[in-house]
């Protein structure tokens, strides 16, 4: 049985990882801060509470997972390191655990996509960059913590996230820019996310997906 750890398991797209990584049989452990918001119940999900930004609470956590999938979030506009030593933890704690592969989402925002018309272009780079500059800023920093690092990683960029029902269809583009990516649902992310599980062909590689 396929074993995943699922960090940020109560967001929008950990918890659809969770939903559609148990409808496939796996056995998954989500990692949370507050347990009392997982509101499902099954026989092959293991709800655990720990603070990432604790090196010594998530150092255990990992031990037996077979993929680690980090969703983590959050809604703060505020300077932040949740992103950046939250995943320098997490693998950590994967190496110490021997487990190899983990999935990393982060976000399309990042970046100024050419592709885009002219007034995204400018939308992108003079009010998302602005409004989002810490959370972006600490996203750069996993970003390259994750690519020093020696696991089988992916890292999965997505545009701006609506809360559509899952459909398995997405365009992805890999280690390049997307052409011009809108929007994608959260179920949707979670759903590539579990279907390219140990998918060799974008292990140590960027993955941009979009409806």
């Amino acid at each position: 049985m396929v074993r995943i750890a699922v960090i940020g398991a109560n967001g929008g797209i950990g918890s659809k990882v969770v939903e559609l990584g148990l409808n496939k049989g796996f056995h998954i452990t989500a990692i949370v801060r507050d347990p009392s918001r997982i509101t499902i119940t099954h026989p092959e999900l293991e709800v655990v509470q720990c603070d990432i930004l604790k090196k010594e609470r998530i150092a255990g956590v990992l031990s037996g997972q077979d993929v680690i999938v980090s969703a983590i979030g959050s809604n703060s506009l505020k300077e932040t390191v949740l992103y950046s030593k939250g995943v320098e933890n997490i693998i950590a704690s994967m190496q110490d655990n021997d487990v190899k592969r983990g999935l990393f989402v982060s976000a399309s925002g990042l970046e100024v996509n050419p592709t885009h018309s002219f007034l995204i272009r400018f939308a992108t780079k003079h009010i998302l960059q602005r409004i989002l500059r810490n959370m972006y800023t600490d996203l750069t920093r996993m970003e390259a913590i994750i690519k020093r690092s020696n696991i089988d990683w992916t890292i999965v960029r997505p545009p701006r996230l609506t809360d559509q029902p899952v459909t398995g269809k997405y365009r992805e583009a890999v280690n390049k820019i997307l052409d011009n990516p809108k929007t994608i649902s959260r179920a949707n992310v979670a759903h590539y996310i579990v279907d390219h599980l140990m998918d060799a062909r974008i292990m140590k590689a960027t993955v941009e997906i979009a409806d």
